[in-house]
């Protein structure tokens, strides 16, 4: 397999399943296995790539959406990554999942250490007091314990867990990237729909006019005699027929602006000032480079999220393998207590000599558990087996996404030259028609088929002029390109984590170097055979 792949983004994972699982290794063997057979389903070369392979470094550049040269996109796009709410949750989920990695972590040390305190009084039977003189009838005991027991990870059961839980959490980081690669998508889509809905509203708009001034032409020649009432009433059909597309295209306009809105975070009503008027399609670029499949798809968060899903599964075959053997444990205790008899004092419990203190070790294998351990080591390996499928699907689906995208977009470029041809076409026939009919050389439906075929060929015009960059939006979103943006920033607002923070004692874990990896990119090209504590540097202003 390709070394770059290995360091981009397999070989810290694969290393750390090798390595580090102790006596279990079959999972990560199978996790190495699942590994090349991914990989060897990657194409070498795209069916649509026209742009070299060595310009793949722009492929999937940070901020693709900037080579529109729209400063509305940008301004939304940005607005977008400050207050969208679904990208804010998936921040929250990273913080529940660095959360519940360093849960798991403790159990490494002692899982139960506790203090414990008691302070009983009993009043002795008169009968019994009667019989033993000189004891007190009140008898008043206090006792002040600290215990411990602590379950020795000697088959590597926590420390499974704990690469479980680790690989999790990198999980929900590559899914808050993907969410975030959505979110950019999904709002330059929108914006490029809504664009592309005005321009057809304008299209529209000057084909009402033309056809206006067809049916006063036509009632004209109607008033002078000179054609019969068919004519108008053909004008008139045609004119309503084109009027009657403009509420349905301002119906779905409007429509694609409240959906934007959600994505901003905004209340509809504010989507007319931030949009600032009706605006042009963004132009796009001639070429799209989109490098190599090993080169790129490596890079897409949703792959690295459905790798790390197999790491867990494949993790946690040891940990639940572990539950077959024998656990050993140490126990302890130690602590005072004191009693009001004779001439003892409940303040006696300070002394050393009241002092209690046991120890002990001990051992417990599972026998006669009726299949129960083994059935669920064998949920984990079907667990497992799904997770290395789907990562095989996550893959697959990916290549025939950016496919998709390239077809698109080289399809609808050929398109829009035809029918940019076509609409110049349509237009100078419908002005032929006109001519003619003003001088009685046609009747009326030849110009109705002109204007006809005008209205069609500049609507379709527009929408092809929407799809061609709709194309380059879909390669960039399958090319895993935009979520760069995130690196060095946090993945909650300010405001959030004050909320946080006011509820629960979350400490230092809600500043961005305890909760967020520096780069994923970076995560992976380093050596994972211990749990790594990410670092990060900056912050964000959400």
């Amino acid at each position: 397999m390709n070394e770059k792949i290995h360091r981009g983004l397999s070989l810290p994972l694969i290393k750390h399943y090798l390595v580090n699982t102790y006596m279990f290794k079959k999972p990560g063997l199978f996790f190495f296995a699942a590994i090349l057979a991914v990989w060897a389903k990657v194409a070498e070369q795209w069916s649509e790539n026209s742009v070299p392979a060595k310009q793949a470094d722009s492929a999937a550049e940070t901020v693709w959406w900037q080579s529109f040269q729209d400063a509305v996109l940008n301004q939304l796009i940005d607005k977008a990554y400050q207050n969208n709410l679904s990208l804010q949750i998936a921040g929250a989920r990273i913080l529940e999942a660095r959360a519940r990695l360093n849960q798991t972590i403790g159990n490494l040390f002692p899982q139960q250490q506790v203090i414990t305190g008691d302070l009983n009084y009993t009043r002795l039977n008169d009968g019994l007091i009667s019989k033993l003189p000189g004891i007190d009838p009140d008898h008043v005991t206090d006792q002040l314990l600290f215990a411990a027991t602590w379950e020795i990870d000697f088959w590597g059961k926590y420390r499974r867990s704990i690469e479980a839980e680790e690989a999790t959490y990198l999980g929900s980081v590559a899914a808050y990237e993907d969410a975030l690669i959505t979110l950019i998508s999904d709002v330059a889509a929108s914006y490029v729909n809504i664009r592309t809905l005005e321009e057809r509203l304008g299209v529209a708009a000057r084909n009402v006019e033309t056809q206006t001034e067809s049916l006063r032409i036509a009632t004209a020649q109607f008033q002078a005699g000179e054609t019969g009432e068919r004519d108008v009433q053909q004008a008139t059909t045609q004119l309503a027929q084109t009027e009657a597309q403009i509420p349905r295209l301002e119906e779905t306009l409007r429509q694609t602006k409240n959906g934007l809105a959600v994505l901003l975070g905004e209340t509809p009503d504010q989507m007319d000032r931030i949009l600032n008027g009706p605006g042009r399609i963004p132009p796009s670029p001639a070429r799209v480079a989109a490098g190599i499949p090993k080169d790129l798809l490596r890079r897409r968060p949703d792959v690295r999220q459905a790798e790390r899903a197999a790491a867990s599964k494949s993790a946690l075959i040891g940990a639940a393998t572990a539950d077959l053997y024998p656990s050993f444990s140490l126990s302890g205790q130690l602590g005072a207590s004191a009693n009001n008899q004779g001439q003892n004092s409940l303040t006696d419990i300070f002394n050393w000599s009241s002092r209690d203190l046991s120890a002990g070790a001990g051992f417990t294998f599972p026998i006669f558990n009726y299949g129960r351990l083994v059935n669920q080591v064998r949920v984990q390996d079907a667990q497992f087996q799904q997770a290395v499928l789907n990562y095989q699907n996550t893959v697959l689906v990916a290549q025939q996404e950016v496919e998709n995208g390239l077809a698109s977009f080289v399809c609808q470029q050929q398109a829009v030259d035809r029918l940019t041809q076509a609409a110049s076409a349509a237009r100078r026939s419908t002005e032929l028609a006109m001519l003619q009919y003003k001088e009685g050389q046609t009747d009326y439906t030849t110009v109705l088929t002109a204007e006809q075929a005008q209205l069609s060929v500049e609507d379709a015009l527009a929408s092809s002029r929407g799809g061609v960059v709709q194309g380059i939006i879909s390669v960039y979103r399958a090319l895993g390109g935009g979520w760069e943006i995130c690196q060095g920033q946090d993945v909650v607002s300010e405001e959030t984590k004050a909320k946080m923070a006011e509820r629960t004692p979350w400490g230092k874990l809600l500043e961005p170097s305890q909760h967020m990896p520096a780069s994923m990119v970076e995560k992976d090209t380093t050596h994972a055979e211990e749990v790594q504590y990410p670092q990060i540097n900056g912050s964000i202003k959400p």
